[in-house]
C-alpha cells in the first residue's frame, strides 16, 4: 500500500441521503479537489465553507460565472462537456483538515454534497481523473495506524464503533478508541520491559559489579506482570458478550406460556399466542438489548411427544436450539404441579447456564416448583408481574462477577485474548525456568516471549498479513 497516493471514497453508506460525503486524503488532496469547488471563502483548516460542485473541465476564467459559455473540452474517459449553460452541478460545504491535524495525519479534502448516488459518483469519477486512487476498505483508518495517529486496538475500535448494535456497546467502542486497553496495557508491559531490563545488564554488566537478582525477586515481579494480564484475560468472558452479544433459548412443554413471555421481553407481539397447545412449530427470533447488551430471543416448539409429523421437526429444532444456546430459560406453569415432561426437560439443562422461571404466577398461589439448587423466579406474562426481576436475572448471567468492574479497557476481541494468552503461557514457562534454575540467557527468551504478544496487541510488532486482515473487513470509506 502506498502512503504517497492520494485516496478517494464515498465516506457515507450505498443509497439516497439527504447528505453524502466524498472524502480525499494525501499530499495532492487539495490540488484535485479545489478544480471543482467554487467557494464562497478561502479554504482554511477546520473551517466549513459553502460553495458549489462545478465543472473543472473548463477555464480558469470561464469558471469564475457560471452563466458564460463553457469552452468544450473533454472530460473523464474522453466524455464531451457542454458548450453552454451554467457549470454548477451541486451546492456543497467543504470542510480542510490540513496535515499532521487530521483523521491519518495527511491533508484531507471532505466534500458535503446532497445525497444522490449519481453525484456522488461523479465527484469519485472526476477525483479519479485528476490524479486519485480509489480507497481500498479501511485504507484511511490504516492509514492513521501506519502514522502513528491511533494504535491497532483504537483502529479496531472504529470498526466496533461502527459496527454498534446498542448504545452500551457504543461506549465500550468509544472508550476502547481512546486508547482504554493500551492504556491498561501500558504499566504491565513497562514492569515486563524492567524485568528484562535488569536481567540483561545483570548478564552484559557481570564485571562491572552490577548485581544479578535473585530468583526469590525474579518470581515476585514475574508475578506482578503475571497477576493483572490474568485479570484482564479473564475479562474476555464478560467483552465477548459485549461484543457479540449472545443466545437466549426460551424453552418448556406445550402452552406454558413461552410466547407470551418472548412477546413480552420483546415488547410486541411478534410471536402467535393461542390457548391451543403446539402452536408454535418453529423457532421465532428476535433481538433486543437487556442493559445494553445484544440478547437474541428464541422462542421455541414445545417440547412433548410429538402428535404429528410438522411438530416433530419443531421440536428437533427447540432441541438445536437449545444446544446452541448461550443461556437457557426454562419456562414451567406456576398453575400447575411439575409433570415428569418439567423433570425431563430440566435434566438436559441442568450442566449449562440456565434460568427457571414459574410463569402464570397470577393463577398459581403456593403450587409449583419449590426452590431446591437453584433461585426459581415466578413471572406473569399476562400482566407482566416479575418481567423486571427477570431482566435483571438474564442481566446478571450475561455479566457474572465481572460485568460492574469491567467498564474500560478489557477485552472484547478473540486477536487480543489469544495474544494474551500466549504471553501469560510464556510467563508459566519463565516461572517454571526459574524453579529449574535455569541460566538467566535461557528465562530471557521466555520474558521476550511474553512481551512480544502485548506488542502485537497494540500493533508494534503486527505482521503485514495480520494488519491486511483486520483493515480488509472495513467499510470503504472508514
Amino acid at each position: 500500500m502506498d502512503l504517497d497516493d492520494t485516496i478517494v471514497a464515498v465516506a457515507t453508506p450505498p443509497g439516497r441521503g439527504g447528505i453524502g460525503v466524498v472524502r480525499l486524503a494525501g499530499q495532492r488532496a487539495r490540488e484535485i479537489a479545489m478544480p471543482m469547488l467554487r467557494l464562497k471563502h478561502e479554504l482554511e483548516p477546520g473551517r466549513a465553507v459553502f460553495g458549489e460542485l462545478i465543472d473543472p473541465y473548463c477555464d480558469a476564467a470561464e469558471r469564475g460565472a457560471a452563466s458564460q459559455p463553457l469552452r468544450p473540452r473533454s472530460g473523464p474517459a474522453g466524455a464531451a462537456v457542454p458548450t453552454t449553460g451554467p457549470a454548477g452541478i451541486d451546492e456543497v460545504v467543504v470542510a480542510y483538515f490540513a496535515k499532521p491535524h487530521s483523521y491519518t495525519t495527511d491533508d484531507i479534502i471532505e466534500i458535503s454534497a446532497h445525497g444522490s448516488p449519481v453525484v456522488l459518483r461523479h465527484i469519485v469519477e472526476l477525483c479519479v481523473a485528476a490524479g486519485a486512487r480509489l480507497a481500498e476498505p479501511g485504507e484511511f483508518t490504516m492509514r492513521a495506524f501506519l502514522n502513528g495517529r491511533i494504535d491497532l486496538t483504537q483502529a479496531e475500535a472504529v470498526r466496533d464503533l461502527i459496527e454498534s448494535r446498542t448504545l452500551y456497546q457504543a461506549k465500550i467502542a468509544a472508550q476502547q478508541l481512546q486508547g482504554a486497553l493500551a492504556t491498561r496495557l501500558q504499566p504491565i508491559k513497562q514492569k515486563l520491559v524492567e524485568l528484562i531490563a535488569r536481567l540483561e545488564a545483570g548478564i552484559d554488566f557481570a564485571e562491572d559489579d552490577v548485581s544479578i537478582m535473585p530468583d526469590a525477586q525474579i518470581l515476585e515481579r514475574i508475578a506482578a506482570v503475571h497477576a493483572p494480564l490474568g485479570q484482564l484475560a479473564a475479562s474476555f468472558a464478560y467483552g465477548k458478550i459485549v461484543h457479540e452479544g449472545l443466545t437466549l433459548a426460551i424453552v418448556g412443554r406445550p402452552n406454558v406460556g413461552k410466547s407470551s413471555l418472548f412477546n413480552r421481553l420483546v415488547e410486541r407481539e411478534r410471536a402467535i399466542v393461542t390457548a391451543t397447545p403446539g402452536t408454535t412449530r418453529d423457532l421465532v427470533s428476535e433481538t433486543v438489548a437487556i442493559g445494553g447488551i445484544p440478547v437474541q430471543l428464541v422462542d421455541t416448539a414445545g417440547i412433548r411427544h410429538a402428535l404429528d409429523e410438522a411438530e416433530s421437526i419443531g421440536i428437533r429444532k427447540s432441541l438445536g436450539a437449545l444446544a446452541d444456546a448461550d443461556l437457557v430459560l426454562v419456562v414451567l406453569d406456576a398453575s400447575q404441579p411439575p409433570t415428569k415432561e418439567d423433570d425431563e426437560l430440566l435434566e438436559p439443562t441442568k450442566d449449562r447456564p440456565r434460568i427457571v422461571v414459574e410463569n402464570k404466577s397470577d393463577l398459581a398461589e403456593g403450587r409449583g416448583l419449590e426452590a431446591t439448587d437453584q433461585s426459581v423466579l415466578r413471572v406473569s406474562a399476562l400482566t407482566s408481574d416479575g418481567v423486571a426481576q427477570l431482566r435483571g436475572e438474564i442481566l446478571r448471567h450475561i455479566g457474572g462477577e465481572a460485568g460492574t468492574e469491567a467498564e474500560s479497557g478489557f477485552l472484547t476481541n478473540v486477536r487480543h485474548q489469544s495474544l494474551v494468552r500466549d504471553s501469560l503461557s510464556a510467563l508459566d514457562a519463565a516461572t517454571a525456568g526459574v524453579g529449574a534454575r535455569v541460566p538467566h540467557e535461557m528465562l530471557l527468551l521466555d520474558l521476550y516471549n511474553a512481551l512480544r504478544p502485548l506488542d502485537g496487541i497494540t500493533g508494534t510488532t503486527t505482521s503485514d498479513d495480520i494488519l491486511n486482515l483486520i483493515f480488509s473487513t472495513f467499510c470503504i470509506g472508514k
